[in-house]
């Protein structure tokens, strides 16, 4: 995982089930491109599309993620919804935040292991809902969005042809600081990391993919299976922040411009309790009431 990587036009990648993988130097963003392919019928379930650089990459509520060229990871991967039921496609970003979490946690490990890694800076693990962090440092940010992926239409006789109803997928777009620098990040007033920054040395960006596909592919299959509670047993056990205070940010319509102000959110302080059976936040505010948290941010 710490080997000198291929130049980025020679990756050898697939998507689930050996779907398709298409690389860009460079693309606007990952996700709108995947959105306008799905709605088109250009592409099928498990596809995958890969950016070196991104010139409008967006996380969640607008918010701008930055995209420098060469460094990072900026991947969208269509994830098929056969056997889930659609209430429960908002737990997959759960699924997957605390997969690849496993995955940087095994090579941070690794690192220390080696005398390389930061021990200064924390463990890595998931704030709820999907953001991931090392300590209090983010440094992976995951985007899912419903979508239908439009199917051919097949000639029946008589000149009567029949209409297949769209595939619901999610297109789940994923942001990862690989080997850029945090100085990469200071304009944004936040604190951000880079997986370099917890190794200790520069991660090999397209084994790193090969490694998270594979293991979300795989998570994918007992999510169908048994539902989101060994993800919810994983979390507890990962954890670094039940019982430590929290902000809950509902209804937010927050981007870069007016998170610090609160503009169109509702903010409400307290303290992290537990994450229910459903992947929902039990959350103890501080007049006392305790609320139960399905949609919202989590500042910690």
């Amino acid at each position: 995982m710490f080997s000198r990587e291929r130049n980025f036009n020679e990756w050898h990648l697939c998507g689930f089930g050996d779907a398709p993988a298409f690389l860009f130097d460079t693309l606007e963003s990952t996700h709108s491109l995947m959105k306008a392919r799905a709605s088109a019928g250009e592409i099928v379930p498990g596809t995958l599309i890969v950016a070196d650089t991104q010139t409008a990459g967006r996380g969640r509520h607008e918010r701008t993620w930055a995209s420098p060229a060469g460094k990072n990871l900026y991947f969208n991967i269509l994830i098929p919804l056969e056997g889930i039921p659609l209430a429960s496609a908002p737990q997959i970003t759960q699924v997957a935040s605390l997969t690849f979490a496993e995955v940087f946690r095994d090579l941070q490990e690794s690192s220390n292991a080696q005398g390389l890694g930061n021990a200064s800076i924390g463990k890595v693990s998931v704030k709820w809902p999907n953001d991931i962090l090392c300590g209090k440092h983010k440094f992976c940010g995951i985007l899912a969005e419903l979508v239908y992926i439009k199917r051919t239409v097949i000639p029946a006789k008589a000149g009567i042809s029949t209409n297949i109803p769209p595939a619901p997928a999610i297109s789940m777009g994923v942001g990862i600081n690989v080997n850029s620098d945090p100085a990469d990040y200071a304009h944004l007033g936040r604190a951000v990391t880079t997986l370099r920054d917890i190794c200790g040395q520069s991660v090999n960006r397209e084994k790193l993919l090969q490694s998270l596909i594979a293991s979300l592919e795989r998570a994918i299959g007992q999510f169908r299976a048994f539902g989101i509670s060994p993800w919810v047993a994983a979390w507890r056990k990962m954890d670094q922040f039940i019982g430590a205070r929290g902000t809950v940010v509902v209804n937010n319509r927050c981007t870069d411009e007016n998170r610090d102000s609160g503009t169109g959110a509702i903010k409400k302080t307290g303290r992290i309790i537990d994450m229910n059976a459903d992947g929902s936040l039990l959350f103890e505010c501080d007049d006392g009431t305790m609320e139960t948290v399905y949609s919202a941010d989590l500042e910690i």
